[in-house]
């Protein structure tokens, strides 16, 4: 087998596995998502991370003594419904169930993610992560939107689909039920 050591010696049309995965040795961040090769975009801006931190921030300090782990991108975390090869790296990431772990991360579905949108991932986190996570049975998927300062929370009803929330803004406080106890004033979000 070759080695693989610029992203542009993959073809995008063609499936890959987790096994491809770990042996590609180039620089760029890349998801598979039930097999298909997607480009991240480039490093994140200020701003971005900045929200990342924050919420980071927040949820490691609730989860101190608790036994749920805080994790942040870069993070691999392989999703397995339907037998297809799916490696993601949500930009934050709450796990309860320690078995999920292990040293390439996490194994199976967190209880929730957080991804931030960017003018270059928005349409991946709307459309496809949507349904992956709703597929995979992520109990609550958050949904950042910096350039407008709002916070749509999705949790799974007993169907196993999403029900969206209102979009959380600044002046209100997100509660979450994935993570019970949990709340976050939204100005802390979005603050510099």
């Amino acid at each position: 087998m070759a080695r693989i050591t610029s992203i542009d010696q993959l073809d995008f049309d063609k499936q890959y596995t987790y096994a491809d995965y770990l042996t590609w040795e180039f620089k760029e961040r890349v998801e598979l998502i039930k097999g298909r090769l997607f480009k991240m975009s480039p490093a994140p801006n200020r701003r971005h991370q900045a929200i990342s931190s924050n919420l980071h921030y927040f949820f490691a300090a609730f989860l101190r003594d608790k036994p749920c782990r805080v994790y942040h991108a870069p993070f691999d975390v392989r999703l397995i419904k339907n037998g297809k090869d799916t490696v993601v790296q949500p930009d934050i990431c709450v796990i309860c169930d320690e078995s999920k772990l292990d040293d390439q991360g996490c194994n199976g579905s967190p209880d929730m993610v957080i991804e931030i949108l960017s003018p270059g991932n928005s349409r991946k986190e709307r459309k496809e992560k949507f349904a992956l996570y709703e597929e995979n049975g992520i109990a609550e998927y958050w949904m950042v939107e910096p350039a407008e300062e709002f916070v749509t929370v999705y949790s799974l009803n007993e169907e196993g689909k999403y029900i969206g929330s209102k979009p959380f803004i600044t002046g209100e406080t997100i509660d979450s039920d994935a993570v019970p106890g949990f709340t976050v004033a939204v100005d802390d979000i979005f603050a510099d």
